[in-house]
């Protein structure tokens, strides 16, 4: 019998000329990002998930990012950083305190007073301040963007505090050492350790309470182990906590100057902005969601708040006296950070 191989190669050409036609573009280059929080965080659904699919729509369907929460991929939040670095993941967002010591120009934007009430203009601030005082810090990586959260309000799980008075001899959980200075500097006695760790902290009596946003009463659910949340007048919090979404540097390197884009274009000066956002609405959310169950939320006095200022005062001069032996300029710093603020803020 004679068969006819026309029909075969035609059909043959024509499946060539349709992969021809659609090159590697599905999902060519895979990402690992990994993060301590929950899926259900606000950090994960509101900001993570939506910049990295956002990345992939830019790309063209050439770059997948698999986001692995809850240290899921192994180790602990104070690794993330050398995860990054080493290559033992792609991405990571953590938290920089975690590692004290390796970021402190960028710790500037923590201090109390330099922070106050506004995570959309601290955003800017940072994005505005990076490339020429912040980026040599980051070795190894490539940062995506750096965030802060909307500020550490005092979380108390007996103890109504109005004054720094009331918070002497107490134990409060903080995450960084600029926090702990804060804690300090009010005759508190600071306790470090990551978020997830913080519910069963309080449940226990292991600490009194903690400085840190409203945006982590809902995942933590952390109205059951309170009963006060407690802010300056007109939002103040007291210093906040810097982030980052970093990507290990020879991963980067090593990419094409289209899929250099993608990120890029995801991590844009509006991008930060819109990452403040996210977190004053996370914030507003959980607090409300702490009143609704019965907490009481205080707000201080102008006067009040006045009180914890010039206590915490001092906490500034700390950290410029602190970075001035590392060869730092931190009072120009910290001019330059609280300049930035305000223009943003307008």
């Amino acid at each position: 019998m004679k068969i006819q191989l026309k029909p075969f190669i035609n059909t043959a050409i024509a499946f060539i000329l349709i992969v021809a036609a659609y090159p590697l573009t599905a999902q060519e280059y895979e990402f690992k990002l990994h993060h301590l929080l929950s899926a259900q965080a606000p950090a994960h659904t509101q900001m993570l998930e939506p910049w990295a699919r956002q990345v992939e729509e830019n790309s063209n369907g050439m770059v997948k990012i698999e986001i692995f929460p809850a240290m899921s991929l192994g180790g602990r939040p104070a690794e993330l950083v050398s995860q990054a670095r080493d290559g033992v993941v792609d991405l990571v967002w953590t938290v920089n305190g975690y590692t004290p010591g390796l970021f402190p120009r960028t710790e500037v934007m923590e201090l109390p007073t330099v922070y106050v009430n506004d995570p959309r203009s601290a955003n800017l601030a940072l994005f505005d301040m990076f490339e020429d005082e912040l980026r040599q810090e980051y070795t190894g990586l490539e940062v995506m963007f750096l965030h802060v959260h909307a500020g550490q309000g005092i979380h108390m799980t007996e103890n109504l505090v109005r004054s720094p008075d009331d918070m002497v001899g107490l134990d409060m959980r903080i995450p960084t050492r600029t926090g702990a200075w804060i804690i300090e500097a009010l005759g508190s006695n600071p306790i470090q350790m990551p978020v997830p760790e913080l519910p069963q902290a309080l449940q226990k009596g292991v600490v009194d309470g903690a400085f840190i946003p409203w945006e982590i009463i809902p995942p933590l659910k952390l109205q059951d182990q309170t009963k006060y949340q407690i802010e300056g007048t007109d939002m103040t919090r007291f210093g906040t906590t810097t982030f980052q979404v970093s990507m290990n540097k020879a991963r980067w390197d090593s990419l094409p100057e289209e899929v250099q884009k993608a990120f890029k274009d995801a991590s844009g000066k509006d991008w930060w902005g819109q990452v403040g956002d996210i977190w004053r609405g996370a914030d507003d959310f959980g607090i409300n969601l702490a009143v609704q169950s019965g907490n009481e939320h205080i707000v201080l006095t102008p006067e009040e708040t006045e009180v914890f200022n010039s206590a915490l005062a001092s906490v500034v001069d700390r950290w410029i006296s602190e970075v001035v032996e590392k060869g730092i300029d931190g009072q120009g710093l910290v001019e330059k950070a609280r300049m930035l603020v305000a223009e943003n803020s307008n």
